[in-house]
């Protein structure tokens, strides 16, 4: 029995295995089924956001935070959606190729499908196979496989860091917090000009991530909606999201008590931009 005092967001299933890989086969053949969407689910806010951030002329750098095998890169670089990325992962055809003939051969689809070339687009994340794909694909401008809820981040990490103007992220928050955030903030050239658009499952709170992030200037604002992430492999899932989300005063009626695994999306940026341009005339 669950505590009705503690939330249980991690007990989550255990996906750890199919980070571990090489190529994303795995991956895609163990969360395609549950009809994972995410990423897709928030490639029209990224495009939102990036478009509003950028309106002085300046591109803005993006990190994805967990960024796994670099889907956001690809959804945010390529034409491709992730429908596409999901039936290619997981083509019977494809089973027998070796790790290096899938990353040739998704190094040169991506290559041929690129919509914004020019787009940087950085990897965290601490699976280093999944960084090395993504970095070797083409997808990842640069990667590092670091964990920041533990430690500081490397001199090349840091470095990297320097330029980021987007710090995105599609549910890693409840595996990073408070700490991972920090860091990053205490690394970037400019903390008081970033912006940050962050899907958090409804399992979790964001209170204590935003209050830091007001520190520094920075408003946190959460996008009207809430979004699809993927449904519940079992019954477990299904019975701590419930409770936690029941836990937090929200109500799981036609989302988790459905079978899924819902989202809000937290926008952060500065206070001049917040002034300037209300969330309202960002949303699609």
């Amino acid at each position: 029995m669950f505590d009705d005092d503690t939330l249980t967001g991690d007990s989550k299933s255990d996906f750890s295995l199919i980070y571990d890989r090489p190529d994303p086969r795995d991956y895609y053949r163990a969360l395609m089924p549950l009809e994972y969407q995410i990423p897709q689910q928030a490639l029209p806010v990224f495009e939102s956001v990036l478009a509003a951030s950028e309106r002085d002329g300046r591109p803005r750098t993006v990190v994805d935070v967990c960024c796994s095998y670099g889907i956001n890169a690809a959804l945010l670089r390529t034409g491709v959606d992730l429908a596409d990325i999901g039936k290619r992962g997981t083509d019977p055809a494809r089973e027998e190729l070796s790790a290096a003939e899938v990353i040739a051969d998704d190094t040169t689809f991506y290559a041929n499908r690129l919509r914004h070339p020019a787009r940087r687009v950085l990897g965290l994340d601490i699976s280093a196979p999944a960084i090395d794909y993504g970095v070797q694909t083409g997808l990842l401008a640069g990667g590092w496989a670091e964990d920041l809820e533990s430690n500081d981040p490397s001199p090349a990490l840091a470095e990297g860091l320097r330029e980021v103007g987007l710090v995105a992220c599609t549910g890693g928050v409840g595996y990073i917090g408070r700490s991972t955030f920090r860091r990053i903030l205490a690394s970037v050239a400019e903390p008081a000009d970033l912006w940050l658009a962050v899907f958090v499952l409804r399992v979790f709170p964001y209170d204590d991530i935003a209050d830091m992030l007001g520190e520094h200037g920075l408003v946190t604002e959460r996008w009207p909606g809430t979004f699809a992430q993927r449904r519940f492999a079992d019954q477990g899932e299904f019975d701590a999201a419930n409770h936690d989300v029941a836990a937090r005063g929200l109500d799981p009626t036609g989302k988790e008590a459905e079978g899924w695994y819902y989202a809000d999306c937290y926008l952060t940026r500065p206070a001049a931009a917040v002034a300037a341009t209300p969330l309202a005339d960002l949303v699609i």
